[in-house]
């Protein structure tokens, strides 16, 4: 891929980046302070945390506020093959000009200080969507919530807590409170919020923090309901019962996102075309993404290939109830993963699934797992697993063994636009 105006300045941000990690807003406030606080003008925010689902329900709620005839910002990170993709402006991603623009603006401003990438990125992001005119800004939480860098703003309309569940312990804490803990910081006083489906003590943290800033809450299971029911998916609040189409993006897990889209949808007097809108028109890629043309399909001749970024054991758990769903068929899996992330407990519920798994090393990522360890770790929960170089050469062997296979490509997102990338 040719590289960009905007590619080199985000090289030039990579090298601000602190030598340790911390958590802090400090950074954050200081660069917006020099770019006279875009974060104070944003139209409307909708804010969403959460382990998973963040992106699927934001792409739910624009697709319904989009069919309402309102002009929707949306942040959302990590990006899958372009940069691009983080920074919707009113509809459309944001052009290549006004990136670039938007990004030195914001590097001279900075004037050389420590900052991290996602910081200075998210900064470029809130100055673009505070010069755009819009009706409301989805803003994704990139890492935790209480001290991420979009918890900046003042504008918020309506919070959003998707499944809280444990990941990035190193920076979030090891017990599933204390990730509820960051993931609440986004509740702000007064403000309403909207909790999807948690385990106990998830929701008790979430609960007790809305309790000390005045937040009313909208919890799932408590003020809406959300199922499926002859085909159909039913969706229940104190306003009444609604029944869709079950949504566009595959899997059961994708029902319950739909539930806070509608929650949310609802809260802002949205219609049910609006809400049938949210289920049939939302677009998220690599979640259960079937690939249908490229050079990889192509490879894969009468085998099915499929894409998924999801990377906790949640997002193994959801994946493993997809396939666990679908039609019955000869099921390989092609995996990448980085090192900080929990393999056991992800490849663990896939194992009753896949006939085998072919690990590899994430091209280009200093922090990917070995192809022999993701290997040994899918031995250790009951796969057959093998080692290859690259996706190609394992979609190859997958393809000479079972030539239906149906292939699913897993693990990272990092890996996942790797292959949108080669693959487009």
């Amino acid at each position: 891929m040719t590289q960009t105006t905007s590619d080199i300045i985000l090289e030039r941000m990579m090298a601000l980046h602190p030598k340790l990690m911390d958590l802090t807003l400090g950074r954050m406030y200081r660069l917006l302070d020099a770019l006279d606080n875009p974060q104070e003008v944003l139209p409307p925010v909708i804010h969403l945390a959460g382990t998973n689902g963040k992106g699927s329900t934001q792409a739910m709620i624009r697709a319904g506020l989009e069919a309402s005839g309102k002009r929707v910002h949306a942040y959302t990170s990590p990006h899958l093959a372009r940069f691009h993709e983080r920074i919707r402006l009113a509809g459309e991603l944001i052009s290549e000009d006004a990136l670039t623009a938007i990004l030195d603006e914001c590097y001279d401003a900075n004037g050389g200080e420590t900052i991290t990438y996602f910081e200075i990125t998210t900064a470029a992001a809130l100055l673009a969507f505070a010069r755009v005119p819009a009706d409301y800004t989805l803003l994704e939480v990139g890492l935790g919530g209480k001290l991420d860098a979009t918890n900046v703003t003042d504008r918020i309309a309506l919070s959003i807590i998707t499944p809280v569940s444990i990941d990035h312990q190193q920076f979030l804490g090891d017990t599933l409170a204390e990730i509820a803990d960051e993931k609440a910081g986004i509740i702000k006083r007064g403000v309403p919020c909207i909790v999807g489906p948690q385990e106990d003590a998830a929701l008790e943290v979430i609960e007790a923090t809305a309790a000390k800033q005045g937040a009313p809450l909208m919890v799932y299971g408590q003020h809406w309901h959300v199922g499926t029911e002859g085909g159909r998916l039913i969706f229940q609040d104190e306003r009444g019962l609604l029944d869709l189409p079950v949504p566009n993006l595959p899997g059961p897990h994708q029902v319950l996102n739909a539930g806070a889209a509608l929650a949310a949808l609802r809260h802002f007097d949205c219609d049910e075309t609006a809400c049938e809108a949210a289920v049939t028109q939302a677009y998220w890629p690599a979640r259960m993404q079937r690939l249908r043309s490229g050079p990889l399909v192509e490879r894969a001749g009468s085998a099915e290939l499929w894409l998924d970024g999801g990377h906790n054991p949640a997002a193994g758990q959801a994946i493993a109830q997809v396939l666990g769903a679908g039609a019955k068929r000869p099921t390989y899996l092609i995996c990448g993963m980085l090192n900080t992330k929990d393999i056991t407990g992800y490849l663990r519920p896939l194992a009753a699934h896949a006939n085998a798994l072919h690990a590899v090393s994430i091209p280009g990522e200093t922090a990917t797992l070995p192809a022999a360890e993701t290997a040994q770790a899918a031995r250790a929960v009951g796969m057959q697993a093998f080692e290859a170089t690259d996706v190609a050469s394992a979609l190859d062997a997958i393809v000479a063994d079972n030539p239906q296979a149906r292939v699913l490509i897993c693990g990272s997102l990092y890996l996942a636009g790797a292959i949108l990338r080669e693959n487009g």
